[in-house]
């Protein structure tokens, strides 16, 4: 029986349609793997959500990335040592038939097979390209990743996803054959989760443990643990519990779904690989020295995000080293390194240094990459901070 969320029903009074069905019979196996291809240019933000006309099985691609979730041990009890990014993704969801089958029609995409830190911006571009592609035959896709950098391959996507149907990120903190394998719930429950509709307007989401967090506060917060991923003070967005998909809050740009206004700026089907700035981030602590940052400005990059002490403060000579930078023509994003918190602009902030709010340093990495990728006013560059990177309900 279709269902949406009580929750998602009042933040974009009814224009979200009914979730797609759960648990129904029609069966229809995975595909096997093709070699990604490139996408065409992806096209404006729909009027209207995305979702699907059809009221049967809904589609769903999984894209395949790599990660533990397609590692290899070489015993079953090695829960932390083994190879990561070894298995094919059609493998992976073929091991889950015939039951994955009663909840979605399910085709595979090996858009790559190594660890999550293995990955580019330039190939970033790429995965949000392959994404928007496989959207615009399927009601939602699933992309595996390895758990080390899921939360920026998720931060990314939902800055740069143009279509508005659901996006689920998933993985595993351990190997595809050990005792006790995560993955496997996990995939098959980001597929139930996009195939329901439930996340339709909430941009990409991560789903592991049976939990579903937004992409701009989720974190891997223990190296081990199963439960590593949480969203700081705002708590995860809701949960999955084998046929019940059961949603307790949205992001703020849920309110917009619908509107042209939903979508980000950041189209990078209108840009190329080369348009996309290097960006570094440099990490203060006890006297630290300034030296990483003047050897990044000596590289060339066009900008550096600095992970302060509370409320984003750096060092003597981190501050030294970034007057000289900034007269180089470097910008600046500051953040704290606490987890938690906000670095908001002075009322007369320093120009060339800009407040990157309660974002993380490696998401503030993405959002400066992607705001001075497209424009090159200093003011603009803040308005989309403030705007894109920190959404509020209106």
């Amino acid at each position: 029986m279709s269902r949406r969320s009580t929750l998602a029903t009042a933040l974009v009074s009814g224009t979200l349609a009914a979730g797609l069905a759960l648990g129904v019979s029609t069966v229809l196996p995975a595909g096997a793997s093709p070699a990604p291809a490139a996408a065409p240019a992806a096209a404006a933000a729909p009027a209207a959500p995305a979702v699907a006309e059809h009221h049967g099985t809904p589609r769903v691609t999984v894209i395949g990335t790599g990660g533990t979730i397609a590692g290899l041990a070489e015993s079953r009890d090695a829960l932390q040592t083994y190879r990561a990014g070894q298995v094919p993704i059609a493998d992976l969801v073929g091991a889950l038939q015939p039951e994955l089958s009663g909840v979605a029609e399910v085709e595979t995409v090996q858009f790559g097979n190594a660890g999550s830190s293995g990955y580019t911006i330039e190939q970033f571009r790429e995965l949000s390209l392959a994404v928007d592609e496989a959207l615009e035959t399927s009601d939602g896709v699933v992309v595996t990743t390895g758990t080390d950098t899921m939360e920026e391959f998720a931060y990314w996507l939902d800055l740069t996803v143009r279509s508005d149907k659901p996006v689920v990120l998933t993985g595993a903190m351990r190997p595809s054959n050990v005792i006790g394998a995560d993955g496997p719930a996990n995939l098959f429950n980001a597929v139930r989760l996009a195939g329901s509709g439930e996340t339709t307007c909430f941009g990409t989401v991560v789903m592991l443990n049976d939990e579903f967090h937004p992409a701009r506060e989720v974190t891997k917060t223990d190296a081990l643990r199963l439960d590593t991923f949480d969203s700081g003070q705002f708590g995860a967005l809701g949960v999955v519990d084998e046929t019940h998909v059961t949603t307790r809050r949205a992001p703020a740009r849920a309110e917009l779904c619908g509107t042209a206004a939903w979508s980000t700026p950041f189209d990078v089907s209108t840009i190329g690989p080369a348009d996309l700035p290097r960006v570094e981030i440099a990490y203060s602590y006890q006297q630290a020295g300034g030296e990483a940052i003047s050897a990044f400005a000596a590289a060339g990059v066009e900008g550096i995000v600095t992970a302060g002490t509370g409320a984003g403060g750096i060092s003597p000579a981190m501050a030294e080293a970034r007057t000289a930078a900034l007269a180089q023509g470097v910008t600046f994003g500051s953040t704290s390194r606490t987890g938690s918190g906000s670095i908001y602009d002075a009322e007369e902030p320093t120009p060339g240094v800009i407040g990157m709010e309660d974002l993380l340093p490696q998401k503030a990495r993405l959002l400066l990459v992607l705001s001075l990728a497209f424009s090159e006013d200093e003011a603009q560059v803040r308005d989309l901070v403030d705007t894109v990177g920190s959404p509020e309900f209106s």
